[in-house]
């Protein structure tokens, strides 16, 4: 099990989730032009959360969830996420 930023997150230009994890598993688009476009969401990556649950009590808007607990839209947009960060485009 791993937590899961919902798409509640965007626009909130919120990040106190990122400086509350302690292995540095929270993510996201962090340029001004997204932070300008309302664009910004954070991401956990699945593969270094540990389920500490130290992020959820720091989201404002309440956003973060078990994945069991997320939509199959929120869980394929954090897939597509790091897809693209570790530079595997979609064909």
């Amino acid at each position: 099990m791993t937590y899961v930023i919902t798409q509640a997150c965007g626009g909130t230009c919120n990040t106190a989730c990122v400086d509350a994890c302690p292995v540095d598993c929270i993510d996201g688009p962090l340029s001004r032009e997204a932070m300008r476009g309302g664009r910004l969401q954070m991401f956990i990556d699945p593969n270094e959360c540990i389920c500490c649950n130290a992020c959820v009590s720091e989201c404002p808007v309440d956003a973060i969830v078990l994945d069991t607990d997320a939509s199959a839209a929120d869980l394929a947009r954090n897939a597509e996420f790091f897809r693209r960060k570790d530079g595997i485009v979609p064909g």
